[in-house]
């Protein structure tokens, strides 16, 4: 017998939300190695762009973060070659030095107390949608944890590595997720690894959905209703999870070593 035909949409939704918090269990990885393989699944899903981009994550000492050594690229990041920074950039432990560019993050974790983990890349379909001065638009199911959750700094303040720059994205970011930053690329900011990781895999996505759909005719929007909906359902700290459970596995097969 069928007991839940007759259930109205919020009544499922709150058993499907009780069924993955029951489900989902923690992965075990240390902070260092879902950094790494944060690194290795944004390798796979478009990210690299050469030595460009950063990912940083909250250390255990306050105004401290992890982050990877200028030089080397996501794909060669393992747990121990990560090193920990200081705010000033300076380095506590590890070998190298960081991307100057990290400056920004450091503004960004001034003003956002809430957020654990900063990504900053320049994937291919981000990076050609920020050159022609438009916002993202979230106008597909799939992306819309990006919904009212994006936004967008259509002037490009130069090379981010001044104190000036980390101002302007930390002021353009505002409350937000995600920015689309013009003639640049993308930032995500998450109150997990996880979290950042799928949101970073997003953006690329859905500047890719974006891209051929205006290449085929004029983009419709959807009901702001049913997007805020959709990005409330979507958006939690379970769901990021299990997805980024599903992307480490599918990377691991290729980049074992990452854990080491």
């Amino acid at each position: 017998m069928t007991n839940t035909l007759l259930m109205t949409k919020q009544e499922l939704v709150s058993i499907a939300q009780e069924r993955l918090d029951r489900e989902a269990t923690d992965n075990g990885w240390s902070a260092r190695q879902r950094l790494a393989l944060a690194c290795r699944i944004l390798f796979d899903g478009g990210h690299d762009s050469g030595l460009a981009g950063q990912i940083t994550c909250r250390a255990g000492e306050p105004g401290t973060f992890l982050t990877q050594q200028l030089g080397l690229g996501f794909d060669e990041i393992t747990s121990t070659n990560l090193i920990h920074v200081d705010r000033d950039l300076q380095v506590l432990a590890g070998s190298g030095i960081p991307n100057p560019a990290n400056r920004f993050h450091t503004w960004i974790y001034r003003e956002r107390p809430d957020v654990n983990c900063i990504i900053h890349t320049h994937p291919t379909h981000v990076a050609a949608l920020s050159m022609l001065e438009v916002p993202l638009e979230v106008s597909h199911m799939d992306t819309t944890p990006l919904h009212d959750d994006c936004a967008f700094l259509k002037t490009w303040p130069g090379v981010p590595v001044g104190n000036e720059e980390g101002v302007i994205i930390a002021g353009a970011l505002g409350g937000k997720r995600a920015i689309l930053l013009a003639h640049h690329g993308m930032l995500v900011a998450g109150s997990s690894i996880e979290e950042a990781c799928v949101l970073a895999l997003l953006m690329e996505r859905a500047a890719r959905l974006q891209l051929l759909a205006m290449g085929a005719g004029t983009i419709q929007p959807i009901p702001s209703a049913l997007a805020s909906e959709a990005h409330d359902w979507i958006s939690t700290a379970k769901r990021d999870s299990v997805s980024f459970n599903y992307f480490a596995r599918r990377a691991l097969r290729q980049h074992a070593d990452c854990l080491l």
